[in-house]
């Protein structure tokens, strides 16, 4: 199996815990630290990038900190697969907060989500720096080219 291969399947493990476990919890805490703590915590959950991995032409431009988003189609199942890694930790979590409820679905299923709702956490972007918005957005705006 390629350090690819293996990436995208350890990631797809992470991100599923994430899904089952940290986010219904995240979705529960009612106050700001708690879910900023939660939110630095879910990196822990998958792999990170190795150095040749963090390549280029996966860096997402308009990040202040490095962010790298893999994505992988696999064809004969239709189905999308991410691995996600940034320096900032705050961004990592909300993206991989996302990718939980994204990876491994359909283009057509995909097409019925709207991305920004799901990392919309009542209580977490109104406490995001402008720099920290301005980089989750640019991950999001190539996510959504990702997709289409």
């Amino acid at each position: 199996m390629s350090d690819l291969s293996l990436l995208i399947t350890e990631t797809a493990l992470g991100l599923q815990q994430i899904s089952q476990q940290q986010r219904p919890l995240l979705l529960q805490t009612s106050d700001w630290q708690s879910k900023y703590r939660t939110l630095m915590q879910l990196g822990k959950a998958v792999p990170a990038f190795t150095a040749e991995l963090q390549r280029d032409e996966i860096l997402i431009a308009g990040c202040e900190s490095k962010a790298w988003l893999l994505h992988e189609f696999h064809g004969a199942t239709g189905r999308h697969y991410w691995a996600f890694d940034s320096e900032a930790r705050i961004i990592k979590g909300l993206v991989l907060l996302t990718l939980s409820q994204l990876n491994g679905l359909t283009k057509a299923e995909l097409a019925k989500i709207d991305v920004a709702r799901l990392v919309a956490v009542p209580g977490v972007q109104q406490n995001l720096s402008p720099s920290r918005q301005n980089g989750l957005h640019a991950v999001l705006k190539k996510l959504q080219q990702q997709i289409a």
